[in-house]
């Protein structure tokens, strides 16, 4: 599931061709996730496209880069498993000692008031400090 569209890597899978080599410098600029790493290496296959992870010196067009990208895929997702967890862990201490705010507000209360009082509504406040529609209506409702 990705965050974004990502249509440059869209384009490089649909421009390759049979016998073509798709490199990449690190299998994490590829794939968001083992599926997604999944899906991409079975469209590649289909395509008959091999895949190339230079700072692996991995090549999926042999049987062992094949095995090799299937583990560290694997091994990938469990390290950022385990580092959410740790970080929901610390994010969890850190609330209960009152030592997490979350972010600071990057728009002021009384800004969004002043532009209410000069007559703008929530969409013209937000467009002219580039903010949400949303922040703009829980700010005013506070």
């Amino acid at each position: 599931m990705d965050v974004a569209a990502r249509d440059q890597l869209a384009a490089a899978l649909e421009f390759v061709r049979e016998g073509d080599v798709l490199m990449v410098s690190k299998l994490d600029r590829l794939a968001r996730s083992v599926p997604h790493l999944l899906q991409i290496t079975e469209y590649l296959e289909q395509k008959k496209v091999a895949l190339r992870v230079l700072n692996m010196a991995m090549d999926t067009s042999t049987p062992t880069g094949r095995l090799m990208l299937t583990l560290l895929g694997g091994i990938g997702a469990w390290e950022r498993e385990i580092m959410l967890e740790r970080q929901r862990e610390g994010i969890a201490k850190a609330k209960a000692e009152g030592k997490y705010k979350g972010r600071r507000p990057t728009i002021k209360p009384e800004e969004i008031r002043a532009l209410k009082d000069e007559g703008l509504g929530a969409a013209a406040i937000a467009r002219k400090l580039g903010v949400g529609r949303a922040s703009v209506y829980r700010l005013l409702a506070e």
